[in-house]
C-alpha cells in the first residue's frame, strides 16, 4: 500500500512537472509570435501609403500592386494566426515587386515618401526576420521537449500539440540573380 501511494505521489510530481515546464515553453512560443506579430502588423499598415506612392509613378505595373492590394484585403485584427502567416506570405512577395519596382523608375526612387516608406520597409522587414529567427527557436525547444520521453506520454492527453515553425517559401529559396 505504500508503495502503491509512493508510486501514485511520483507520477503525480512529474505530471505536475511536465505540465508545467509545457505551458512556461508554450508562452514563450505565443510570445514569440505575439513579437513576430508585432512587426507583420507593422508592415501591414505601411503597405497602403507605399501602394499610394507607388500608383502614381508606376501605373502600368498593376499586377504587383493588385497582388499587394488582395494580400492586404482582409483586417488584421480579425485574422487568425494561421491567417497572418498566410497573409504574410502572400504579402511578402508583393513587397518586394513594389520595393524593385523603384530601380525601373528614377522619378519614384527620387521621392522622398517612397525613399523615407522603403527604409522604414527594410528596417520592419529586419526585424521580421530577427523575430521569426526569435519564434522558430522557441518553437524547436517547445516541440522537443514535448517530443522527449515522459512528456510524450502525458502532453496530448493534456492538450499540448507541436507547433509549426516558419519557413521560407520555395520562391523565397530561389537565387538572385543581379544584372550589372
Amino acid at each position: 500500500m505504500t508503495g502503491l501511494i509512493i508510486a501514485l505521489t511520483t507520477t503525480g510530481v512529474i505530471v505536475f512537472l511536465i505540465y508545467n515546464k509545457l505551458v512556461t515553453l508554450r508562452n514563450m512560443v505565443e510570445e514569440a509570435f505575439s513579437t513576430m506579430d508585432v512587426y507583420l502588423k507593422k508592415r501591414w499598415d505601411l503597405i497602403p501609403n507605399l501602394v499610394a506612392i507607388v500608383k502614381n509613378y508606376a501605373n502600368f505595373e498593376q499586377e504587383a500592386l493588385e497582388r499587394v492590394v488582395r494580400a492586404r484585403a482582409l483586417t488584421y485584427s480579425s485574422m487568425s494566426m494561421n491567417d497572418k502567416l498566410e497573409a504574410d506570405k502572400n504579402m511578402a512577395d508583393g513587397v518586394l515587386k513594389l520595393v524593385a519596382l523603384g530601380e525601373s523608375y528614377p522619378n519614384l526612387t527620387a521621392n522622398e515618401n517612397f525613399i523615407e516608406l522603403a527604409k522604414e520597409l527594410v528596417k520592419v522587414e529586419d526585424e521580421i526576420a530577427k523575430s521569426r529567427k526569435y519564434y522558430n527557436g522557441c518553437v524547436r525547444v517547445y516541440n522537443t521537449k514535448l517530443q522527449q520521453f515522459p512528456n510524450t506520454l502525458f502532453a496530448e492527453a493534456m492538450g499540448f500539440k507541436t507547433w509549426d515553425m516558419f519557413a521560407a517559401e520555395q520562391n523565397e529559396r530561389k537565387s538572385i540573380k543581379v544584372e550589372i
